[in-house]
């Protein structure tokens, strides 16, 4: 996403690069959406992958409420027709035959799930699509959608400083066998400790409105940033490894995908991989942020409307 919106300025030539650099590097998933850009993500995608398409697994997403370059504002929308359009779309801009992996980017109150995965699983017939997915989903609504066609995966925010997928959706997904896809394994940027003020941030940058950032939310958890700061540098390694790594220890079922559009970075995280944490350093990890309680909500009010819980 953020190669194409929302975090500062974009390069094309540098994010194709880092795609380039992923594959190398033995990345094998790549994760864009409609929303980005809105479109421009999905077709600089499309670009970097030519000749290489065979190389990775692509995940899309349609329905998001996506602000357009007009200044419109599209709604959340599910219906089965704008599916079908949007999944044509996505593959002309992919410059692909087929989509691996399908998500419904939220959940749209207005269209039964049952007919949201009934018309993804057509797609899957046709070959358009492989496998479908959903992203930020309730517990309810993903039971629903897997009794009409089986899940491969659900995508919702993951990591130390945002796990409110524990209580209920996580035990969901492995009961149902369907995998986890933790984006914002970073807090988005907040847990590198290298983050400023939201206030400081330009209006079109999505950091100018997270409430993790503003005010004194932002001076509470800074302070937590600057324990894993700390306990990161006790390891020999950044504070994006050390939370990168403790997602990926929590479990072969889930995958975090960090989001970059810089070699440095990329490289940066890719070595969490190799990373090993001790039972004792994965409670020590969880501790710090527990015990100091993250201030404020991960979206804001307009953005906590969209999330299915």
């Amino acid at each position: 996403m953020g190669m194409s919106q929302w975090y500062g300025a974009t390069d094309d030539t540098e994010s194709v690069a880092t795609i380039h650099r992923a594959l190398e590097l033995g990345v094998t998933m790549l994760d864009t959406a409609e929303a980005y850009g809105p479109y421009d993500n999905e077709e600089l995608l499309g670009k970097a992958l030519q000749g290489k398409r065979d190389q990775v697994v692509i995940a899309t997403k349609f329905g998001f409420p996506m602000k357009m370059k007009d200044g419109s504002t599209a709604k959340v929308n599910s219906r089965p027709a704008h599916i079908r359009e949007v999944v044509e779309a996505s593959l002309r801009r992919l410059r692909t035959d087929h989509i691996d992996v399908l998500y419904q980017h939220r959940v749209d109150p207005e269209v039964p799930i049952e007919d949201v995965v009934g018309t993804m699983a057509e797609l899957v017939e046709q070959g358009k699509v492989r496998y479908l997915g959903l992203c930020e989903a309730g517990e309810n609504t993903i039971r629903r959608a897997h009794a009409v066609h089986p899940l491969s995966v659900v995508q919702s925010e993951y990591s130390v400083w945002e796990r409110n997928l524990e209580d209920g959706v996580l035990p969901a997904l492995r009961e149902l066998g369907i995998g986890l896809v933790g984006f914002c394994p970073l807090g988005r940027g907040f847990l590198t400790g290298a983050v400023d003020r939201a206030e400081n941030y330009p209006e079109d940058d999505f950091r100018s409105h997270d409430p993790r950032l503003q005010g004194e939310n932002y001076d509470h958890n800074m302070a937590i940033a600057a324990k894993i700061k700390d306990i990161a540098g006790r390891q020999g390694l950044t504070p994006a490894q050390l939370a990168i790594a403790w997602v990926l220890h929590q479990g072969d079922d889930i995958v975090p995908i960090p989001g970059t559009k810089r070699r440095t970075y990329l490289e940066q995280n890719l070595a969490a991989a190799d990373v090993t944490l001790g039972a004792e350093l994965l409670d020590e990890i969880a501790d710090t942020v527990a015990s100091a309680q993250v201030a404020g909500p991960r979206y804001n009010e307009k953005m906590m409307a969209f999330i299915d819980r």
